[in-house]
């Protein structure tokens, strides 16, 4: 008798530890963790509540966490798990495909693998005690300019770029435009790790303009910030990429959330909080398009720019931040 129950509760046993193997993995694609940047994080406290509440999202649970753009996504390479990842930067996403986390076809979709669109804009006192109309006065003797780390926050590279791309636009030369760089950076007083905490900085009271995402301007104004903010005449089109990791269960759970942010319904809630949708008939006129409005592609593509402004050795950026004794590490 011993003999034959012996193995029968080994076997219960062994089903009993696959059934936990499963659960394991995300409850089988009933939890998700989701992995972003900063900025969208009270938009997620909207996003999140709302797919829970469709018929795909039923018993979904979340966990979440936020920060810049390119210290998340190197905690993901190095073994933060995560199902989903929302971040600044499309370079950030690509790091992940190298490392064999998300697929090389991330990106084969309507949108081009991004979730939200804004542009660069630049953020003063209410009243603009300086006279800021663009980014020439952003250099003027005696302007204080916040902006973040572009070696930590995403958002960061964006206004950089931004802040150069429109020099071209001016009709200045690759050489003018690398010198006004280095000039805004003169006048950067603060450079916190991500596009978010530089806001709370700012609203602190340091500094006299802050450059920063539209939709952060948007947001903050709504809640009644003593801040304006304007848009450049010649500023950079932003484009926030989202993408899945895995597979399994979790995968196919997280792929219909990805697809839920990407409705009509989810990208209404993104332009109420200021974000510009990546699909036509939402929040049609309530954008403005700047006259010089430009893309990254348009200076060569994030991986030349990368090369070229952020390379750990010899970018135009790194050294004028490491000539300023900032971190590019």
């Amino acid at each position: 008798m011993r003999r034959r129950t012996v193995p029968a509760v080994l076997s219960l046993l062994a089903a009993v530890l696959s059934l936990a193997a499963c659960g394991s993995s995300s409850s089988s694609g009933k939890h998700l963790t989701l992995v972003a940047y900063s900025t969208p994080q009270k938009v997620f406290e909207k996003l999140i509540p709302a797919f829970q509440a469709t018929p795909e999202g039923t018993g979904v649970s979340f966990s979440q966490s936020y920060g810049g753009s390119g210290a998340q996504s190197r905690a993901v390479a190095s073994g933060l798990r995560a199902d989903v990842v929302n971040f600044s930067l499309e370079p950030d996403v690509e790091k992940l495909v190298k490392a064999g986390l998300v697929p090389a076809s991330w990106n084969q979709n309507a949108t081009h693998g991004f979730v939200t669109d804004s542009v660069a804009v630049i953020i003063v006192r209410k009243g603009n005690p300086k006279h800021i109309a663009g980014w020439a006065d952003l250099i003027r003797p005696g302007v204080q300019v916040l902006t973040p780390n572009p070696f930590t926050s995403g958002g960061a590279r964006w206004n950089v770029m931004a802040a150069y791309g429109a020099q071209l636009k001016e009709g200045k030369t690759p050489v003018q435009a690398q010198e006004y760089l280095t000039k805004l950076f003169h006048n950067v007083v603060s450079q916190d790790s991500s596009a978010r905490t530089a806001l709370q900085t700012f609203l602190a009271g340091r500094g006299d303009a802050l450059i920063d995402y539209e939709d952060e301007a948007i947001a903050d104004k709504k809640k009644g910030a003593a801040i304006e903010y304007l848009i450049p005449s010649d500023t950079i089109l932003i484009q926030n990429p989202i993408a899945v990791l895995g597979s399994g269960s979790s995968a196919a759970k997280a792929r219909q959330f990805v697809a839920y942010l990407l409705s009509p319904a989810a990208q209404a809630v993104w332009a109420s909080k200021g974000y510009r949708p990546v699909i036509a008939g939402v929040a049609v006129g309530q954008f403005p398009t700047p006259p010089g409005l430009f893309t990254i592609d348009s200076l060569g593509g994030w991986k030349a720019v990368t090369s070229k402004f952020f390379a750990p050795e010899g970018g135009i950026v790194t050294k004028i931040e490491q000539s300023l004794g900032v971190s590019t590490g």
